[in-house]
């Protein structure tokens, strides 16, 4: 099935990336539509967002973000792009990303590029967006029935769940080293944890990094990118499958913000400037500290971060900060809280100019469990964070639970 979605853009014909955003909508079947335009469609655009950007390119933007909005374009969703350069670019993203949503209720994604994107950086955003199109159906499904598992075979660690009907009966984990390898051991170490055999599980789901390799070994039901998987994982244990929420995940490589709208996805963000805003950032900080990562969250909690300064945008940089710090005499407390609030001001900068928070908003994955991050998240947005039970298996939870959509049961 080919979902068609409008390319609202400026500037990738000139920087080189527009055979490599078409090669990925070519790899995850989508056909990529440029809504038509005139010059009295750019001046009622400009009025209607609120936007008189300087480039003609930029105004054409806002004139297809209202063709769509008017019904004139017939697409599925929307991905809005400028270059990584261009500080007007961002704000007229943004603008359009928020106009569609309000306005046309699809989903959207907004990406800066650089001359250097190649389609492999697009892939997983291009998948989740025609996933949140393709299988809106699945993602609605606000029940698990049957026995499924689910796992997630991640950069760092492979996590896995066995449910029947709605309820959690194994969950188990493994550092990843073998994709293949740690997804099988984790596989049969939840039949054992369960007390099923093989035979009796209906469905099985993978997510993650490793979702292909291992699907393919399981003979899979369903192999689906983690954006979507740990959306539905997140509003299922988080109790948001009826209304609005944003879910947090800083992952070991990278990290998302994901926009919930009655329950279902409809717009995300992916990556962040540096792996300074990621969770193997924590880890090197903690192992740095001589504590493991749980201790170092709770010395976080008793930490002021005002009195470190600390640059994580970029993880060279941030560990020098730290070290720096601590060869001044700082204290243990202070530092590992200024690693936490660098991580929370980075993501907030980042993730945040894509995506808007609106609560809930639900913490997930390993780094979930820190609880200094979830009080550094806390005091940056001035919310409430929620950390769903099992948070740590979201992707799993996901995956068990998609997979059980798939039985056609009513």
């Amino acid at each position: 099935m080919t979902v068609k979605v409008a390319q609202i853009s400026c500037g990738t014909e000139y920087s080189g990336v527009q055979k490599e955003i078409a090669r990925a909508a070519e790899k995850t079947e989508m056909e990529l539509v440029f809504p038509e335009v005139d010059s009295s469609d750019i001046k009622r655009a400009m009025e209607a967002i609120g936007l008189s950007p300087a480039s003609s390119g930029l105004k054409v933007m806002l004139a297809r973000a209202l063709v769509i909005v008017e019904g004139r374009a017939d697409v599925d969703g929307a991905i809005v792009m400028t270059c990584f350069r261009c500080a007007e670019g961002a704000l007229v993203r943004h603008a359009i990303r928020r106009f569609l949503h309000e306005k046309a209720r699809i989903p959207v994604i907004s990406y800066s590029f650089t001359e250097r994107t190649k389609a492999e950086n697009l892939l997983l955003r291009f998948e989740a967006l025609s996933n949140m199109i393709k299988r809106r159906f699945l993602l609605a499904r606000k029940k698990h029935e049957g026995l499924t598992i689910g796992i997630d075979s991640g950069s760092t660690m492979t996590k896995g769940v066995a449910m029947k009907d709605g309820e959690i009966l194994a969950f188990h984990w493994l550092p990843t080293t073998e994709v293949v390898v740690s997804g099988l051991k984790v596989y049969k170490e939840l039949l054992s944890k369960a007390s099923i055999s093989e035979g009796m599980v209906e469905a099985v789901g993978v997510t993650g990094y490793g979702r292909f390799m291992l699907g393919k070994e399981l003979n899979a039901n369903l192999m689906q990118e983690e954006i979507t998987v740990c959306s539905k994982g997140a509003s299922f244990l988080g109790k948001a499958q009826e209304g609005n929420a944003t879910i947090i995940d800083i992952g070991g490589a990278d990290n998302k913000a994901i926009s919930i709208y009655d329950g279902v996805p409809y717009s995300f963000t992916v990556g962040g400037v540096c792996a300074g805003a990621s969770g193997r950032f924590l880890e090197i900080a903690a192992s740095r500290l001589g504590v493991d990562i749980e201790t170092f969250g709770e010395i976080a909690l008793k930490g002021d971060p005002r009195k470190i300064a600390m640059n994580a945008y970029c993880i060279v940089f941030g560990m020098h900060d730290l070290v720096t710090a601590l060869a001044s005499g700082a204290r243990k407390e202070d530092v590992a809280a200024a690693a936490c609030y660098s991580v929370a001001e980075q993501f907030f900068e980042q993730q945040f100019q894509e995506v808007e928070a609106k609560e809930p908003v639900l913490q997930i994955g390993g780094t979930s469990l820190i609880k200094g991050l979830i009080k550094a998240f806390e005091d940056t947005l001035k919310m409430k964070i929620v950390v769903p039970p099992y948070s740590q298996y979201c992707g799993a939870v996901g995956a068990a639970i998609l997979s059980s959509g798939l039985l056609g049961r009513s």
